[in-house]
């Protein structure tokens, strides 16, 4: 940064708490917008309700306070068709920025305020100063890009905008390491066009084709940093031949099977529902991985009761079948609890070879492994583990640490995993080789319940083959969501609670996200069971479950709900994920503006797991139009895909990407609704590049993508 002119230290210091510290991160920060002064609009023109960029000398300027104590800074424009009035609140500094016979270009919305034109703080340009020097010339009558500019840290778009022409003028034609075949195939403009084509355009028309180069640019670095990846997983791997017989999965439930059938066939057979169409699908697709010699990496991902579990069970049985282990991770000790209650019902009957007892057969064993164990049950499952007479555990990711070793780890299935990184997956690989006496890498089936669209799964689970399961199993009724907005809706809605009881079966309460801590949320949950157990649900039997509560005092409450001593469960969303009680017909989620769309989807799917119909209803009052898209988009679509999509047009990608990206590699322009086209395009490429010699020939690229990445990770990827 020392390198610019008028980038001293205290500029070093401002740039830098904005994360910009080389010329490289500078040149990266794109204007927000444009303000085209090439079509200037004479005052007498201005039209109420749009927006102008206008150029005048002030005539006039005061400041005062407002009745709040707010400074007011009230400017008189003049051109020589006419005059307006420019005001500017909380920003006392523009009295002195805008003294009279300072001449500006002023860039707002035009408003009406008592029969008189004006703008109400505006975007100001100042191009001759209260000296009559004028800024610079070169910049009346062009298009001026806007930084984002940082209040914080006392830089100005103009400023910013001063910085990135210089360092464009100084620094030349740039390197592009991106193949010319490439861009004439993809008919992309070179690299220094994109870069002056963005920041400095000499017409608007300039910009959308330097966009686009650039949009290119940020997801081809990242196909390739994924499948640089890739290729070196594969390239290190150890993997397991499964043997599989595709005939186990043609099987009907209640087909007969003897003791010589596979743990599939005999699972599949025993199991209340057919695969769907979906399941089949899927299935053959993991097994045509296990049976490969590297190691499968892939996510599984399914709409909330699509049967996910159902297909995670038979990957991991069939590493059973071969005479080796699975592993069931959960990102909490809640869910693990809840996954082996749950296996140990769907796996109950099976049993597997074992000569070292009477027999030669014993049950298959499926044991859990959290902190919570007391040592000498924590002990015994380690042994379990290490001798092989434990067949699946499942845990928290703890399950890899040091002390934890496996006979012969086959297949681990990872649940609701989209809080892991790409690091940690690869970690986890390297952990299961290492814990496993067999020395070889496990499979590996990531599965999330969280509808992800196919573009960001593309971004973010890049390192991954992708599966679906779009289809419910037949027999799922769809779950009717109501919106109950006047009071005689939310009457009925407590009504259908009651009459959903008096027929056997249960409700959940949801309480909202309250701002604060765990306590205050846990508070008014409390204080919602106590009025509702007084007043709309008097008579029921209403328990309580929030996250204050201790890990045995949960599963109590659970166990009742389960159990139908409890007919209504008031909850945080300590139920958003996992719980399964097929009597559960009713959700009542209160102020369900406060919750994400994909979170209120997946509390809407703890309802409609059993036969009968189910309901949905959501209550209170968006204060923004955004929440009221929201509870619209639930109402309207049962179907988890299409509200992810929907979910991505509302909260924009960076809330989706979420921890997956930081710094550099933060998608800065590209959309992935609106840059599809180019995503695949990247895709493809970067693919091409890879295959063809692991970018052996393509130094300038190398170069490029170490920018992208810390030093470790470059030395794994770029070994070679």
């Amino acid at each position: 940064m020392g390198q610019l002119r008028h980038v001293g230290e205290k500029r070093v210091a401002a740039l830098a708490s904005m994360g910009i510290e080389t010329v490289f991160d500078l040149l990266t920060v794109y204007p927000r917008r444009y303000i085209d002064r090439t079509k200037r609009v004479d005052l007498s023109d201005l039209t109420v309700g749009e927006e102008a960029a206008v150029f005048g000398e002030v005539t006039k300027v005061k400041s005062r306070r407002t009745k709040q104590g707010k400074a007011m800074v009230e400017v008189s424009v003049a051109d020589d068709g006419g005059s307006f009035n420019v005001v500017f609140f909380n920003q006392a500094w523009r009295e002195r920025q805008l003294s009279v016979g300072v001449q500006a270009l002023f860039f707002g919305k035009v408003t009406d305020f008592r029969g008189q034109r004006q703008m109400a703080n505006p975007v100001v340009d100042v191009i001759i100063g209260p000296s009559g020097d004028e800024r610079d010339a070169s910049k009346v009558g062009r298009v001026v890009p806007i930084y984002p500019a940082s209040g914080k840290a006392g830089l100005t778009s103009w400023e910013m905008g001063g910085f990135i022409e210089e360092s464009l003028r100084r620094a030349g034609p740039l390197l592009d390491p991106v193949p010319q075949t490439v861009l004439d195939e993809l008919g992309l403009v070179e690299r220094t066009a994109s870069m002056w084509g963005i920041h400095l355009p000499s017409a608007l028309e300039e910009v959308a084709p330097a966009r686009r180069r650039l949009v290119f640019d940020e997801f081809l670095r990242l196909q390739l940093l994924l499948a640089l990846r890739r290729q070196r997983l594969e390239a290190t791997s150890a993997g397991i031949r499964h043997a599989v017989n595709p005939d186990d999965l043609d099987v009907s439930p209640g087909e007969l099977n003897d003791a010589s059938s596979s743990l599939v066939r005999r699972f599949l057979a025993g199991h209340r529902f057919t695969l769907t169409t979906a399941q089949r699908r899927v299935l053959g697709e993991i097994t045509s991985d296990l049976a490969s010699p590297l190691p499968m990496h892939r996510l599984l991902q399914g709409d909330v009761g699509s049967g996910k579990t159902m297909v995670a069970l038979t990957a991991l049985l069939t590493s059973i079948d071969g005479g080796r282990q699975g592993a069931l991770m959960a990102p909490t000790e809640v869910l693990a609890e809840q996954h082996l209650a749950s296996l140990r019902q769907d796996l109950e009957g099976l049993t597997v070879a074992d000569e070292s007892v009477l027999g030669g057969e014993r049950p298959l064993s499926i044991q859990l492994l959290t902190g919570r164990l007391r040592v000498k049950e924590r002990q015994a499952v380690l042994d379990g583990l290490a001798s092989g007479s434990v067949d699946i555990v499942v845990g928290t990711h703890a399950l890899l640490t040091d002390d934890v070793r496996f006979r012969a780890l086959g297949v681990v299935v990872i649940d609701e995993q989209h809080r892991f990184g790409v690091e940690q997956r690869a970690t986890l690989r390297e952990k299961g080789r290492a814990r496993s006496d067999e020395a070889a890498d496990p499979d590996l089936l990531v599965m999330t319940a969280t509808p992800i669209p196919r573009t960001a799964a593309m971004v973010v689970f890049g390192d991954l083959d992708r599966s679906v399961l779009d289809e419910l199993p037949s027999g799922r009724v769809p779950i009717v969501t109501q919106w109950a907005r006047q009071p005689d809706e939310v009457s009925k809605c407590w009504q259908r609670v009651r009459d959903e009881v008096a027929a056997g079966r249960r409700a959940y309460v949801i309480c909202p996200l309250v701002e604060g801590s765990d306590r205050v949320e846990a508070t008014s949950a409390v204080e919602e069971r106590t009025r509702l157990a007084t007043e709309e649900l008097r008579g029921l039997v209403v328990g309580l479950l929030h996250g204050q509560m201790k890990g045995p005092e949960k599963e109590e409450v659970m166990a009742q709900f389960r159990s139908g001593e409890l007919d209504v469960l008031v909850a945080t969303v300590v139920i958003e994920v996992g719980i399964d009680v097929p009597e559960a017909s009713v959700i009542v989620i209160e102020d369900a503006w406060r919750f994400g769309l994909a979170q209120l989807h997946q509390l809407r799917g703890r309802v409609g797991r059993g036969r009968d119909v189910s309901y949905c209803f959501l209550l209170g009052e968006p204060p923004s139009d955004e929440g009221v898209r929201r509870l619209e988009a639930l109402v309207s679509s049962n179907d988890g895909f299409v509200l992810a999509e929907i979910d991505l047009d509302l909260r924009g990608e960076g809330t989706l990407l979420g921890t997956r990206q930081r710094g550099r590699s933060d998608l800065r322009l590209a959309s992935l609704r609106k840059d599809e086209d180019l995503l695949l395009a990247a895709r493809d490429v970067a693919n091409a590049m890879v295959r063809e010699n692991g970018l052996r020939t393509e130094p300038e690229m190398v170069d490029e993508l170490r920018l992208f990445v810390d030093d470790d990770e470059a030395d794994y990827l770029f070994k070679s």
